[in-house]
């Protein structure tokens, strides 16, 4: 199967021919005693639970309420941290109940310009960062079922250069008649994410260096200055 993936700050975003979803990159460990119903208190339901050998994560929406949150919004997060592969996990769990269990897959990762910007030595040792923990076989437990996922290849494109390609071509990888002008003219694309503002303007299907960047300040910024706590 060939995917599309997201490794998003704010959300891991999936998708594939069938269809698409994305779970919420929240993440805590999963340590401590969960209290049950105790008179008048409810107890709600956990959010899903992802054990990688021994260590267990609360992944998803409401995570933070169920474990020590795992808060870190720096770019090492996406080259092989324990959160973002519990993060996967929990997506690629979702994915498989929505549209079938999955044997190998091909996956195209979007990540943000800033990480594939500079110098080509640059950019190689963040891309063989991200293949070193993507490829390969793996095994984890999702509320207690075992899974098993073999990727075998891994490719790379920067988020607007996703958004771009969404825009011109349909969910087949045909071009979308009305849309087509925009391979031979020159096109600006913003993508604003929960912890990116990118910009990238393209010129008959070529990046205009010059107008192209990114900054590691997203929705995030805005709520920290929109909010007290």
């Amino acid at each position: 199967a060939n995917l599309g993936i997201d490794l998003g700050f704010g959300a891991n975003k999936l998708f594939g021919p069938e269809g698409g979803l994305e779970l919420p990159s929240q993440v805590a460990h999963a340590k401590g005693q969960i209290l049950g119903r105790s008179g008048a208190i409810k107890s709600r339901r956990p959010p899903m639970k992802i054990s990688i050998g021994n260590h267990k994560y609360f992944v998803g929406l409401g995570a933070h309420d169920w474990g020590r949150p795992i808060e870190s919004l720096d770019y090492a997060r996406l080259t092989g941290s324990p959160e973002i592969l519990a993060i996967f996990y929990g997506a690629m769990t979702e994915f498989m109940a929505a549209y079938g269990d999955l044997d190998a897959v091909c996956f195209h990762v979007g990540l943000p310009v800033e990480t594939l910007s500079g110098k080509a030595s640059e950019i190689k040792e963040v891309t063989d960062k991200v293949k070193s923990w993507m490829l390969g076989e793996h095994k984890w437990n999702a509320n207690g079922y075992p899974f098993t996922l073999t990727v075998q290849k891994v490719a790379f494109a920067t988020q607007p250069t996703g958004a771009l390609i969404d825009h011109i071509k349909d969910i087949n990888g045909k071009i979308i008649k009305e849309n087509k002008g925009r391979l031979t003219k020159e096109v600006g694309i913003i993508s604003i994410g929960f912890n990116t503002v990118e910009l990238m303007a393209v010129r008959s299907m070529a990046a205009v260096q010059r107008f192209t960047g990114g900054s590691k300040n997203g929705v995030r910024r805005l709520l920290e200055l929109k909010n007290d706590g």
